[in-house]
């Protein structure tokens, strides 16, 4: 029995549209004028016969029928393109990475040699930020996130959640420490939007130790981690982000006390995934994460 079908180009454009409730957003993503998204909606509703959208002041929105069919509809699209997307020998284009500038330089970096070399196809344009409250807000596929609550968003796809340690440059504490407390009185650098050293005595069972920092040595993770290595003072961070520079010998762990704080965490741009390379560059991160998830302290 033949199926019955729509055109094609109906089902896109109609999917498109009710991803994103609007005609515009899904002429620009399919490359098409407003008018052709619109003539293609009404034509796919007088052949179903059913109103899939309700027009507004400004925009529309999917009826309650748009919005069933619409929930069929995509994870068919998504398996078509899926499944015309494998038989290519290789996957090709661009991923947009966000990530913290400290995650990046200390983590992504060093390993992208690796990517490039499996995937000469696939560019990478990696851009740092801090902030980051939507991912498409910042255009990017694939955001890297350091997250002390992963629950409030529950696409986060954890990274890593190795724990963080006190580091310092060679010489700048002597070593081995007589006590937790004895770090109360060095310089101990701090991220400026946590408090992670308090935790951490607590932690090191430090009862209320003089944490106060000297002035103006509370900076970004970032800087934070320059000045540690310069051996400008001591400072608590993952100790996957350390693993380079402690390899290399311009950092040391001063202590084996460690704790997690958090982790960083994956999210992804809507859609991203039905695109081939931003599927292959999650599996390879997450590849090359998987040593850094639930390492005990």
């Amino acid at each position: 029995m033949a199926r019955q079908l729509p055109p094609l180009n109906a089902l896109r454009a109609f999917e498109a549209a009710g991803r994103h409730e609007s005609f515009s957003r899904a002429a620009d993503e399919l490359g098409v004028s407003h008018s052709a998204i619109s003539r293609h909606v009404r034509g796919l509703e007088d052949r179903l016969n059913t109103r899939l959208f309700r027009d507004l002041p400004r925009g529309v929105e999917l009826s309650i029928e748009g919005a069933a069919y619409l929930g069929a509809i995509t994870p068919a699209l998504d398996a078509i393109a899926e499944a015309t997307q494998h038989i290519t020998e290789r996957p090709a284009g661009t991923v947009t990475v966000n990530s913290e500038p400290l995650f990046a330089s200390k983590w992504l970096i060093p390993r992208m040699g690796a990517f490039a070399r499996a995937h000469p196809d696939i560019e990478i344009r990696l851009e740092g930020s801090r902030w980051l409250a939507d991912v498409n807000r910042y255009e990017a596929d694939i955001a890297l996130r350091f997250l002390q609550v992963p629950g409030s968003n529950p696409d986060a796809i954890l990274v890593s959640d190795a724990p963080m340690y006190p580091f310092a440059a060679p010489g700048v504490v002597d070593l081995p420490l007589s006590s937790p407390r004895a770090l109360a009185n060095q310089t101990l650098l701090r991220d400026r939007s946590t408090g992670t050293w308090a935790e951490w005595f607590r932690s090191a069972g430090v009862d209320d130790p003089d944490l106060a920092p000297p002035p103006g040595w509370r900076m970004r993770s970032n800087l934070a981690y320059d000045a540690t290595v310069a051996g400008q003072g001591v400072l608590l961070t993952s100790s996957e982000v350390a693993a380079h520079d402690v390899a290399a010998g311009r950092l040391v762990r001063v202590s084996d006390i460690g704790f997690r704080e958090g982790g960083y965490y994956m999210l992804l741009g809507d859609g991203a995934l039905r695109r081939k390379p931003v599927r292959v560059f999650r599996d390879w991160l997450l590849a090359a994460s998987i040593d850094h998830r639930g390492v005990a302290v």
